[in-house]
């Protein structure tokens, strides 16, 4: 009898099945990447696929291309805008106290109060 030693670490899954039992793997080309900042990304595809022109920099970000002498530049993002920045962009500031001060007088109304305005 074995001590148990010949088996260990063999499961069902453990390891790849010849490519008879699996499939043959799809055939691949590797194209690398590189942004304006120097970086080199590489990536796997299948043959038949299109391969993308731009691709994001997987350390900062940017765009990147195959072209390792012209990347692409980085795009300009739009600054965030809070609500109360589209709103100044829509109203004077005349129409902004207008529309305050009929607000006011219609919350008063509705408590019952006296409209300061």
């Amino acid at each position: 009898m074995s001590n148990g030693q010949a088996i260990r670490g063999t499961r069902i899954g453990a390891t790849p099945g010849l490519h008879s039992e699996r499939g043959e793997p799809v055939p691949r080309q590797h194209i690398k990447y590189w942004c304006a900042n120097g970086h080199e990304t590489a990536l796997s595809f299948a043959l038949y696929v299109e391969v993308p022109q731009e691709w994001d920099c997987t350390c900062c970000g940017w765009p990147a291309s195959p072209d390792q002498d012209n990347p692409p530049e980085r795009r300009t993002a739009k600054p965030y805008k809070s609500h109360l920045t589209y709103v100044r962009e829509r109203r004077s500031e005349e129409e902004a106290e207008d529309l305050l001060a009929e607000a006011l007088a219609a919350r008063a109304a509705a408590r019952g109060e006296r409209s300061l305005f």
